[in-house]
């Protein structure tokens, strides 16, 4: 509501003037109390809405308070609950898969097919190996296999045969794939559709035309690019026609200096099957097992591919205290036969630094067959452009 106020004026002091001057001072008067009239009321409308602004701050703070003090609370209960949980169930203890119940059937005597129980419920299974079980982030020693290989008709097959073991092993396992000139689409497609970590190179030698045996050649390709890049694991020399069993290459990791194991090959005849390798004594190497006469005169009677060796010892020698640092390398100069223990002297002194694979050399891990076909034509891209010239009709 709005107030007048009213203030001393002349009008008030002197009664004693006459119409004329008292009506002029009246007239001043009440347009003065009219302006003050409007002022008051626009103060008073301001000084509402002023305190409606103080009531809704007011209102919004004392909201929030209360928020922040029940959201307090509900953390307080949360971090601090009121019981016991169980945490004995397992998620792999239940499945809730759909799965067709269990139905028992009867046969009545009208031929027609009667339920005799239908049960629906929680079925307890007990979790399965899947393709992702072998990646379980256990820390092991990385096996490093070279492998030589050349254009053949067998080749496709036999790279095929050994990528697919190599998939089944445990991870990490590098392979390395040696090529002699250059390398060839056909091998490099194989490599990528078997799914194991592999490194494709080429031997590139001067002189390809006094090459003795092109195998030791592409081995020393594969040991130089390890040393080169200080690669840390097991090596080993796996040719593409040997036959391998899985347990090998998980053996190998438990290697830590040199590892020899038994071979099993067969006879220049072909018609019977000798063991060639280590006579093992728990873990101690003390004697060969050798049938022919001709190799009699090596030092250690072992195949290519029937050991394996710390890969350190191609780049580090002051830690296993190598009196030379020479690289290692396979010799070409030597007699045929003899590249595997002119190798092995430049790893180890004597019998005393290797290690047997497995214990007591009990088992037979793999098998050098010689089954490589000779005499064929090699195919260009592995594929027969046209049918032979002859045909045989069926009588």
């Amino acid at each position: 509501m709005a107030s007048i106020r009213r203030t001393l004026s002349q009008v008030y002091q002197d009664r004693s003037y006459q119409n004329g001057v008292a009506s002029a001072q009246a007239h001043k008067l009440f347009s003065t109390n009219n302006n003050s009239g409007k002022y008051s009321s626009l103060t008073s409308t301001s000084a509402v809405a002023a305190a409606s602004v103080y009531l809704r701050r007011k209102g919004f703070r004392r909201s929030f308070y209360r928020c922040t003090i029940f959201f307090i609370l509900g953390l307080l209960l949360g971090i601090f609950p009121f019981g016991q949980v169980d945490n004995d169930i397992n998620k792999h203890d239940f499945s809730f898969e759909m799965k067709p119940p269990h139905v028992n059937v009867q046969l009545d005597t009208k031929d027609n097919f009667a339920l005799a129980a239908v049960s629906l419920g929680v079925e307890k299974t007990t979790p399965q190996l899947d393709r992702f079980s072998r990646f379980d982030y256990v820390e092991r020693k990385q096996v490093i296999v070279i492998t030589p290989t050349y254009n053949r008709a067998l080749q496709a097959y036999f790279l095929n045969r050994l990528g697919q073991v190599l998939r089944l092993v445990q991870p990490p396992l590098l392979w390395i794939v040696v090529e002699m000139t250059s390398a060839s689409a056909e091998t490099a497609e194989i490599l990528r559709k078997t799914g194991v970590m592999y490194r494709h190179l080429v031997c590139v030698n001067k002189n390809n035309t006094n090459v003795k045996d092109r195998g030791v050649h592409q081995r020393n390709a594969g040991l130089e690019h390890i040393e080169r890049h200080r690669l840390d694991g097991i090596v080993y020399f796996a040719d593409d026609d040997n036959v391998y069993s899985l347990q090998l290459f998980e053996s190998l990791r438990n290697i830590s200096h040199f590892g020899t194991w038994p071979v099993a090959m067969l006879a220049q005849s072909k018609n019977k099957a000798i063991v060639e390798g280590p006579v093992c004594n728990a873990s101690q190497v003390i004697g060969w097992h050798t049938n022919e006469k001709s190799k009699r005169l090596r030092r250690f009677h072992v195949d290519m591919s029937g050991f394996a060796f710390n890969s350190t010892i191609l780049w580090d020698p002051k830690r296993w205290n190598r009196p030379f640092s020479n690289p290692i390398r396979q010799l070409d100069t030597v007699k045929e036969g003899f590249q595997e223990t002119t190798f092995i002297e430049q790893v180890v002194e004597d019998e005393s630094q290797m290690e047997s694979v497995p214990p007591s050399c009990s088992r037979i891990l793999n098998w050098h067959l010689h089954l490589d076909a000779h005499g064929l034509v090699y195919p260009r891209g592995w594929l027969l452009q046209k049918n032979l010239e002859v045909v045989q009709p069926i009588k």
